[in-house]
């Protein structure tokens, strides 16, 4: 008689999740040979086919997209069966930076609600600094920020370039002054867009102050100014002005994930988090 084994469909639901054995092995602590392993001896107990893999993507196979509904109800039932009741729902509080939460985040509440159905997520966005603080205080159990003066520990989620956004529209020329959307001090991304023009001796005034990125984008979207953004953070139809204004480059900024949790579901929610950061990043 043929059984599933539990990792072996907690593997699936991993590659399903995220489209990659590479990040299924990241979020596991395991090799890629190791997941596919796992789905080969799952396909083989099944006696089907359940995902297409390419040199590029992994797919679910019709057979597979059924399978995944049945493997979620496995493993709730299985956790429910090691409580004794209902799933204990744990709750990860996580703090994100304005200039971090890119379109990533969609896919990455995605990814945790298709594995983690008894995890409450409570997330804020503010600024690094402020997340920072509320972490080393006790009151974060992770935080997703940018990467500020010699702060050890955390791991990479990648690398951002940074450029002067602006409406197709937007004019300046050298000598006048600069028109600048921003965040609010004491944003980091901020201090490091006056510290480049300052040092470039570029004049130039705070035009709009956004209480968060989508404000900022929409004001250089409207054409009020030019407003430093990342590259992966940037909205279709905004320019990098910054060449052709000859406005002085930004130093690449890396994006940290800190963690302090001993739960092994947040854990586990932590490395779906950063695997699913990095593949909508483009992180190798």
């Amino acid at each position: 008689m043929n059984t599933l084994d539990i990792p072996t469909v907690q593997a699936f639901l991993l590659v399903a999740e995220l489209q990659s054995f590479t990040r299924a092995a990241e979020v596991l602590g395991t090799t890629q040979a190791g997941v596919s392993m796992k789905l080969q001896r799952l396909e083989a107990t099944l006696g089907k086919r359940l995902v297409e893999r390419s040199p590029r993507a992994v797919r679910l196979t019709a057979d597979g997209a059924t399978f995944q509904d049945h493997a979620r109800a496995l493993m709730t039932a299985h956790d429910r069966a090691l409580s004794g009741s209902a799933p204990v729902r744990q709750q990860l509080t996580l703090g994100i930076s304005d200039h971090a939460a890119g379109p990533e985040l969609v896919p990455i509440l995605e990814k945790l609600n298709g594995i983690s159905a008894s995890l409450t997520l409570a997330v804020t966005i503010d600024f690094s600094r402020t997340l920072l603080d509320a972490f080393d205080g006790g009151d974060l159990d992770a935080v997703v920020v940018r990467q500020e003066g010699s702060r050890r520990g955390g791991e990479v989620l990648c690398t951002d370039d940074f450029g002067w956004f602006a409406s197709p529209a937007f004019r300046w020329s050298k000598g006048e002054t600069l028109r600048v959307a921003t965040l609010a001090a004491p944003c980091g991304v901020r201090a490091t867009a006056v510290r480049a023009l300052d040092k470039a001796r570029v004049k130039w005034t705070e035009a709009f102050i956004g209480g968060g990125v989508s404000a900022v984008v929409a004001a250089a979207a409207a054409g009020l100014a030019v407003a430093p953004l990342a590259n992966r953070i940037a909205p279709a139809g905004m320019i990098d002005a910054g060449p052709a204004l000859g406005l002085p480059r930004f130093p690449v900024s890396k994006v940290m994930l800190y963690s302090r949790v001993s739960d092994a579901s947040k854990r586990a929610a932590l490395r779906i988090l950063a695997a699913t950061f990095r593949k909508e990043a483009g992180a190798k």
